[in-house]
């Protein structure tokens, strides 16, 4: 009866361990990393912020927080093992700015690829991007290209949502329109207030402008780097001073909704996987190819 009990013990410590195991993969003992792999059906999410302005009001770290917070938030629905706060990015837009933290374009894709790598050593054979901030999209649909350029273990996927247009709507009737609303502005603002509201002072929202100076509308049809620049010295976009946690929590809750379903539909599935074996073999031997 003794050994009953004992064993009964084990089996109730073993069942609450494995309710309690952390998603936050810093969180994890080596040993609860193995059980984490596998509960995660062998899936991680990285989330990518960077270091940078966010108009006169917001945290240096608001990319961070955001993609971090849709991660775990997805995670915590949808067991997935989440990286920590990782904020090597593209940004050389905002060097002039203080507080910014800009790596080489050499720097942010080696770290990059060997942080694939080594999540995948590590037995993650699905990685999800989910991305913070607007200035590395260029980068991360090439580097996603480029992830074809030889052999891969593990397949890249990126989650990019998409804002339902009726819960935009809901937010914009609890703060404000909002005509250049992409950094720093209405909606991410409220968004962040309501993930780190004692961070946000919407009060000196107005302290600068987030309005677009069109400074290079004599060129047409042509793209520069310098165009944000160009547009928003500031690097503030928008009006951030009537933002509030209420809509944030509007708008956050229904992008992890779709986060969550996106994590599902890419734990189910088959298709890139095999493509990618198939496609590799192909490149081998271009010349047997199928045409």
């Amino acid at each position: 009866m003794k050994n009953l009990l004992v064993i009964f013990a084990l089996l109730a410590v073993t069942v609450l361990q494995a309710q309690e195991l952390s998603y936050k993969m810093e969180e994890l003992t080596a040993i609860d990393f193995v059980t984490a792999v596998e509960k995660s059906s062998k899936t991680a999410i990285l989330p990518i912020g960077v270091f940078e302005k966010h108009g006169p009001h917001m945290p240096l770290g608001t990319d961070l927080y955001t993609a971090r917070e849709m991660a775990l938030r997805a995670a915590e629905k949808e067991y997935t093992v989440v990286f920590p706060w990782y904020y090597f990015s593209q940004i050389n837009e905002a060097r002039h700015q203080p507080g910014t933290i800009a790596y080489s374009p050499e720097i942010i894709w080696k770290v990059l690829q060997e942080t694939l790598d080594e999540l995948n050593r590590n037995g993650f054979d699905k990685i999800i991007i989910v991305n913070g901030h607007g200035g590395n999209n260029a980068f991360l649909e090439y580097f996603g290209m480029a992830q074809l350029s030889e052999k891969r273990n593990y397949s890249l996927y990126w989650f990019r949502p998409a804002y339902d247009r009726e819960v935009i709507k809901k937010a914009v009737e609890m703060t404000q329109n909002d005509p250049y609303d992409q950094h720093a502005g209405n909606r991410e603002t409220s968004m962040v207030k309501a993930i780190v509201p004692d961070l946000v002072h919407t009060e000196r929202a107005g302290l600068q402008s987030g309005v677009d100076l069109d400074r290079i509308n004599n060129l047409k049809n042509v793209y520069t780097g310098i165009w944000w620049y160009a547009s928003y010295p500031n690097h503030y976009s928008g009006d951030g001073s009537k933002a509030n946690a209420e809509a944030g929590e509007l708008i956050l809750n229904s992008v992890v909704d779709q986060f969550v379903e996106t994590i599902r539909a890419i734990k189910a599935d088959n298709n890139v996987p095999e493509l990618q074996e198939r496609f590799f073999i192909e490149a081998e031997n271009p010349l047997e190819t199928e045409q």
